[in-house]
């Protein structure tokens, strides 16, 4: 077996064993663990289990969810709050999440207290001479501090789609001039599900490849990356375990692509 496989296979996977489903307006939203979905039937009566699943009942939603959000935040159980919404997607008829029409904002560092699925964009910049440019995430960060990611990555809010967020956290963590990281082409959604330990971590990646010029120095604007790396794909195949979950996957898709095992 390849050293990438072996690194794909060592992934977490996900589990609802000790879980709760959440369903919003009748439909499947997300997960909670019990210690959560008990504390929230103590803050109001909203909060109802019903056929082994807990749903949020009454006219609202919006209200109620985000009262929640600030319970659970209070409580210690979401940290990190970032003052920065999320949409709360839920599932249509095919089973499939609604991203087009989200029922409410909220926070999101809420997101996977609850289950919820998020989005994010992931982009693979890589220099001519076949090098990649990876980002040290800062000590600073709240999920994830001090790991390797990919040169600029970020979560899509509500008010953003997923090329406006690409172009946004090229600049943001990485300073590309909006001319080049507007290059960025789109390869493939990717979604991701494991068990974490502030909740379940449910997100779909937009994964992008941005060819840089040679001369091209990352610069990062917004105080979340510590520093840059230009590493060789067999560097970076030796270091995907230094990564976050996310960016291995999409660093470890990009060198499949390109013929590296």
């Amino acid at each position: 077996m390849s050293r990438i496989a072996d690194y794909l296979n060592s992934q977490p996977t996900f589990s609802s064993a000790s879980l709760i489903r959440l369903h919003l307006q009748g439909r499947t939203a997300g997960w909670l663990e019990p210690a959560s979905a008990k504390a929230l039937r103590k803050l109001s009566a909203s909060w109802q289990i019903r056929n082994g699943m807990i749903q949020l009942v009454g006219d609202r939603l919006a209200s109620e969810l985000n009262s929640a959000a600030q319970y659970l935040h209070g409580l210690g159980l979401i940290k990190g709050w970032r003052n920065e919404n999320y949409g709360v997607c839920v599932e249509n008829d095919l089973g499939e999440i609604d991203f087009n029409h989200p029922i409410c904002a909220l926070e999101r560092a809420s997101f996977r207290r609850f289950g919820f699925t998020s989005r994010a964009v992931h982009i693979n910049a890589y220099y001519p001479d076949g090098s990649l440019c990876l980002g040290h995430r800062a000590a600073s960060k709240s999920i994830d501090p001090s790991r390797l990611d990919n040169m600029a990555a970020g979560g899509i809010p509500i008010d953003e789609n997923i090329y406006q967020c690409a172009l946004r956290e090229l600049f943001e963590e990485a300073g590309v001039p909006v001319e080049l990281a507007k290059n960025s082409r789109f390869i493939e959604s990717i979604r991701i599900e494991r068990n974490e330990i502030d909740g379940t971590h449910n997100e779909v990646l937009y994964c992008f490849d941005l060819a840089l010029p040679e001369q091209f120095e990352p610069k990062n604007q917004d105080g979340e990356v510590a520093q840059f790396y230009r590493l060789k794909p067999e560097s970076v195949i030796e270091r995907l375990g230094e990564m976050t979950w996310d960016a291995g996957r999409v660093s470890a898709g990009y060198l499949l692509r390109h013929g590296w095992k």
